[in-house]
């Protein structure tokens, strides 16, 4: 299965995502190749903190950019249980050449105005990459969600009026838990010491995409 975790805006927690996905689909056993298709290249930095603490990360990491993504990808599907795409918040040609050759597109959205009046424009790449790819799975994620209420039922509802993504029931909270972790090359999961609501969140968010193809399966924590 490959995964793109893109979208418009920057500031969002896609490679967050992105990282946390690949680190998990490792955790339970499976061989995840992890792409940094962003030029921010955080995606790598985590991978190199990450051997840092701890030698080995798990999967395998590289960075690729523009039509490389997706030569490469197709050369390297057959040889990987999963392979995790970060493309980061851009519409560029790496999030385009990646959307081709992925089967789950996911694009976290923080429910706020900024985030939520890029909608229009993730739509409309779905729509303009489902040519090359109908067999495409769009989903939107509310990601980095503080505690008002209103504006996480405003968000869902307004996302949950597109015909072209898919909003997913799990959320992930604003906690400082998810940065503290990622800056040690680490998941909720593994951050010493635990949050457990955190962890809680994460590992529902995981269930639920892994429930999109049937591989639901826990995460030891």
């Amino acid at each position: 299965m490959i995964y793109t975790i893109g979208g418009i805006k920057g500031g969002s927690g896609k490679t967050t995502l992105a990282v946390s996905l690949t680190v998990l689909l490792s955790r339970v056993g499976f061989d995840v190749l992890l792409v940094d298709a962003d030029n921010q290249g955080t995606a790598s930095d985590f991978s190199t903190w990450r051997a840092e603490t701890i030698e080995d990360t798990g999967y395998t990491s590289i960075k690729l950019s523009g039509l490389a993504v997706r030569n490469e990808v197709q050369k390297m599907k057959s040889k990987y249980d999963h392979i995790v795409i970060d493309a980061g918040g851009r519409d560029t040609s790496s999030q385009r050449a990646a959307m081709v050759v992925s089967d789950v597109y996911i694009a976290p959205f923080a429910p706020k105005s900024f985030d939520m009046w890029t909608l229009e424009q993730v739509e409309q790449l779905v729509q303009e990459m489902a040519i090359a790819n109908p067999s495409l799975q769009s989903y939107a994620v509310l990601n980095k969600v503080d505690y008002n209420r209103k504006d996480i039922e405003e968000g869902r509802n307004y996302i949950e009026e597109s015909e072209v993504l898919k909003v997913l029931n799990s959320t992930l909270n604003e906690r400082k838990a998810f940065a503290n972790a990622a800056a040690a090359g680490l998941t909720v999961m593994e951050h010493k010491p635990k949050n457990p609501k955190a962890v809680a969140e994460l590992q529902a968010l995981f269930d639920e995409i892994m429930a999109l193809t049937s591989e639901e399966t826990e995460v030891n924590a």
